[in-house]
């Protein structure tokens, strides 16, 4: 009987010596801090950031005070980035307001430029050439995702906007 508790003692005393010293080799120093590069985003957010880009242009496109055309909407990592003419300040205050009661924007980026007067034909036409010719450089440019940049023109005055 008194063979058992012991053979019981030395099983426990093996097995907790065996496991510190497993213990023991499997550990393993502080990684070394490295700058990483941002998280890449994975299939779930960018469908994620999709619908709250829709539901920011919806919400920009219900309000009639609002040209919801005029402005550009993109998201990423539910930041939500405005850009884009307007023309007073009161539809540059309804249009963040709009975008930040949108579901699923965790913040929201004015990028907003109030336009200078009215822009005539030939205004308009300048503009598209000079937009054009912005997307024909960035999509040359062979280490730029130029897909994932807004270009937009009034007057001449240029403005690029996206997550790069």
């Amino acid at each position: 009987m008194t063979t058992r508790p012991c053979r019981l003692i030395l099983g426990i005393a093996l097995t907790t010596t065996a496991a510190l010293f497993a213990t023991g080799c499997s550990r393993q120093d502080p990684p070394t801090p490295t700058v990483s590069a941002p998280s890449p985003t994975t299939v779930g957010t960018e469908i994620d950031d999709t619908v709250v880009t829709a539901k920011v242009k919806s919400a920009l496109l219900a309000d009639p005070d609002i040209k919801g055309f005029d402005i550009k909407v993109e998201t990423r990592k539910g930041l939500v980035q405005l850009s884009g003419f307007v023309d007073n300040q009161n539809q540059i205050d309804r249009v963040l307001s709009a975008a930040r009661a949108v579901d699923g924007a965790k913040a929201v980026e004015n990028g907003m430029v109030i336009k200078d007067g009215k822009a005539t034909v030939g205004n308009k036409v300048d503009d598209s050439i000079v937009t054009t010719r912005v997307k024909t450089v960035l999509l040359a440019d062979p280490g730029m995702k130029s897909f994932d940049v807004a270009v937009v023109t009034n007057k001449g005055d240029v403005q690029l906007s996206g997550f790069v």
